[in-house]
């Protein structure tokens, strides 16, 4: 009797085992066929860039074809979904971006939770926005910006790379913390509105490091201000706009995601191999280029951030009344 029961209960323990052993086994295979990097914007936006250089990488280290694929519409909405219903298998991945922190606000018809339906994998990177005007606008730095707004309410106009994207809502909390009326010029993308920056028909834009550098440094625009918590250190003469505003951060945030029940052990191969390719120095020289730093996380701490940043930003959303058309 004794021995019939040990043999029972050696049983059950190699069964309780074999969900495990059958993930780790997974987890050594994989990839064992080509793997899909989802991207909600189009082939050549920043978010596709980085999303590039990560599938090279991976390409280049995990012995299968990693390859983007841009599924435009809806913010990122679109290519956020066919995730969240993707077989949880490794095969299909995400570039998440700021646009997942705002679209949990903006959108209330959403057929799925970003934060309860993925598994974060890697943080990638984070790169401030930068405030920028045509250079005979009165305003040199972001405080004479607010005393000169403060002076003209509902006269500064700011562009953004459209309504509900993560520049506008930066704007709006620049706007709060500083207590001035400005008005919105949405545009589609950042590149129409540095175009009309340059024609004079903005006051200010706020735009990624990348699209602005070059026109910073050929002094056919100037930087008022970055929006990070610090200065940036690709443009360190540009100060912050928390030296100003103490407090004020918008930095826009970009990592892998996979779907919620990705087994662990896919998980952390790939964790592994992304943080990998973030310390190499040719990466790190790459998004440097488009003004961002690596940042490597734990996927418990990358987790975290995107919790953070989706209540935070939420905030901002409700409290200006931002809304989709």
């Amino acid at each position: 009797m004794q021995m019939r029961r040990r043999t029972v209960l050696g049983l059950a323990a190699g069964a309780a085992a074999l969900p495990f052993m059958r993930g780790a086994a997974w987890a050594l295979d994989y990839p064992t066929r080509p793997v899909r990097i989802l991207v909600g914007f189009a082939a050549g936006s920043g978010l596709d860039l980085y999303a590039r250089l990560i599938a090279q990488f991976l390409t280049d280290n995990l012995g299968q074809s990693f390859v983007v694929e841009n599924r435009v519409g809806a913010g990122s909405n679109v290519a956020a979904e066919i995730l969240v219903h993707a077989t949880a298998d490794g095969y299909t991945l995400f570039m998440a971006s700021a646009a997942q922190f705002t679209n949990a606000t903006l959108y209330s018809n959403l057929s799925f939770n970003f934060i309860r339906d993925t598994a974060p994998v890697a943080s990638v990177s984070r790169g401030p926005f930068v405030i920028v005007t045509d250079p005979s606008f009165p305003a040199k730095t972001a405080a004479e910006l607010i005393a000169y707004a403060k002076a003209r309410p509902g006269k500064v106009t700011f562009g953004t790379a459209g309504v509900g994207t993560l520049t506008h809502v930066s704007a709006e909390l620049f706007k709060m913390m500083a207590g001035i009326d400005m008005v919105h010029v949405p545009y589609r993308g950042e590149a129409q509105a540095i175009v009309d920056m340059l024609a004079g028909q903005l006051s200010i834009d706020f735009s990624t490091l990348g699209g602005a550098s070059e026109f910073i440094k050929s002094g056919k625009l100037r930087a008022l201000a970055v929006t990070g918590a610090q200065r940036s250190p690709f443009f360190p003469d540009i100060p912050a706009v928390s030296e100003t505003l103490p407090g004020y951060d918008a930095t826009p945030w970009s990592g892998i995601c996979a779907p919620k029940a990705t087994p662990v052990e896919i998980v952390a191969k790939l964790h592994r191999a992304i943080n990998a390719g973030l310390a190499d120095p040719k990466m790190k020289a790459q998004f440097a280029l488009l003004g961002s730093t690596p940042t490597p996380l734990t996927t418990d701490e990358y987790g975290k951030a995107i919790v953070s940043e989706t209540e935070k930003w939420g905030k901002v959303i409700r409290a200006a009344g931002i809304k989709i058309q």
